[in-house]
């Protein structure tokens, strides 16, 4: 069930947050074993429950639920979100005691919103992966084959939705890794414009990219935790310093919309995928949508210049964990991150630094300027949000590129710092599902997200 009939069902009295819980809670005792989407379980959650249900008895009030539009309803986060007294670990063994003193913003909103933690998931360790493989706690399974990933960073996020573990989940990307695990499992992940969410608490990777976003069952539940999530952040310098527009999703698309496709990015996919990418075009057609083909540059660019600039950052990032203060120390870190901070330390060197790092910069600028020239022409791009469905576990192992040739599709707007959304669109031969993303130019969530609610409904 989704978070919205939830919603519905409990402000008619027809069902208690306690028993919502307890069925999720079932659910994960159930399941986790399988799919090891959980890392650590919040045993207060029944507690909070009981507390939202006395909050709703007592209430007089008629507006209770506008202003705690998430009363009683439980969320998963990934663990990368500082939450005070909660285990915190970015599913390495060097944060495995990590309790944090303080909640991150996100926790902070929805904690205000009425939302109950239950508990926190898995993820490749420091968001270091697209496959949830290269987490220190192990890897976690696709729900829609247990033999295959649920693709990452934030696959424990997507397969908990997937499964249903939680009927919604935070997750975190720098350049895939909310949408590229949505895609892989079936459901829905929205990565907001850069600094639209506050990374206040949000363990950083790549500081100029992170973004915080929902994943969901469906667009309308995506709405509504991004209504709740977005908006400036004093503790965070980076967030745009604007309220942003709350979206009615039952507000009307404009006429006459421009959709673009680029077949350099369907080229890049496998023909299972573009087949169904196609079909969505064509159902847009239908409806009124103009599609139009747009010149964009070659989304294997993206592949060099995320590289150089992600390890840059992370290897900056990750020089704060050195045992002294807190968590292990540094020989706790796994084979992955050795390699980004390697390579990081590397790039950001005397003698290096023009030309690899300051190159790579001059490179995104290209492709921040691509962007804003091809929504000249279109309102929004669609495309694969992944060239394949989802691996078998394993396969990361083969490429020390895995992740970035994954994410190849995501990447170019990933750094371009546009906001975009996954949703699925259909199946393969093996019933394995397919993402389809949409994306436009930066603060463009609205159109966005009425668009894919839309398509969304029209797939059906």
């Amino acid at each position: 069930m989704s978070f919205i009939e939830w919603q519905k069902r409990i402000k008619k009295g027809k069902v208690s947050s306690q028993e919502i819980v307890q069925y999720y809670l079932k659910q994960i005792k159930k399941k986790n074993q399988q799919t090891n989407a959980f890392l650590t379980i919040n045993q207060k959650a029944l507690r909070e429950a009981q507390k939202a249900d006395r909050e709703i008895s007592k209430s007089k009030s008629a507006d209770l639920f506008l202003k705690k539009p998430l009363l009683g309803l439980p969320i998963a986060i990934k663990d990368n979100f500082c939450t005070q007294g909660l285990p915190t670990t970015a599913a390495s063994k060097i944060l495995e005691n990590y309790l944090p003193p303080y909640d991150a913003t996100v926790i902070q909103r929805l904690k205000k919103a009425g939302a109950i933690i239950l508990g926190k998931t898995n993820m490749d360790a420091w968001a270091h992966g697209s496959s949830t493989e290269t987490s220190d706690f192990g890897p976690t399974h696709n729900p829609y084959d247990l033999e295959r990933a649920p693709g990452g960073s934030s696959g424990g996020s997507a397969a908990a939705v997937a499964a249903a573990m939680a009927p919604a989940a935070i997750g975190s990307e720098t350049a895939g890794s909310i949408r590229q695990p949505a895609a892989w499992c079936g459901v829905v992940g929205f990565k907001p414009t850069y600094g639209r969410v506050s990374r206040y608490g949000l363990i950083a990777m790549a500081s100029s990219l992170d973004c915080p976003g929902p994943i969901t069952q469906n667009v309308k539940d995506a709405i509504l935790l991004y209504n709740i999530l977005s908006g400036p952040d004093p503790k965070d310098a980076t967030t745009i310093k604007e309220k942003p527009v709350l979206i009615n999703y039952k507000k009307p698309l404009p006429k006459n919309l421009k959709i673009g496709l680029s077949q350099k990015y369907l080229k890049l996919a496998n023909k299972e995928v573009a087949q169904k990418i196609l079909e969505a075009a064509k159902v847009l057609e239908k409806k009124g949508a103009k599609i139009r083909e747009v010149s964009l540059l070659d989304p294997k660019i993206s592949i060099a210049v995320y590289t150089i600039l992600q390890r840059a950052e992370v290897s900056s990032n990750l020089a704060r964990y050195d045992g002294l203060r807190y968590g292990r120390n540094r020989s706790y870190f796994g084979l992955e991150a050795k390699r980004r901070i390697m390579l990081g330390t590397f790039v950001l060197s005397a003698g290096y630094f023009d030309q690899y790092y300051l190159k790579a910069q001059k490179a995104r600028t290209k492709i921040i300027k691509d962007f804003k020239q091809a929504f000249k022409k279109v309102d929004l791009i669609i495309g694969p949000t992944s060239p394949t469905v989802a691996l078998k576990i394993g396969e990361w192992e083969k490429n020390p590129m895995f992740g970035e040739t994954q994410d190849v599709l995501v990447e170019p707007n990933s750094l371009a710092g546009l906001p975009g959304i996954s949703i699925n669109c259909g199946y393969n031969k093996e019933g394995l599902p397919v993402g389809l993303q949409i994306f436009g130019p930066q603060k463009s969530e609205e159109l966005i997200l009425r668009l894919a609610d839309q398509l969304e409904q029209w797939q059906k």
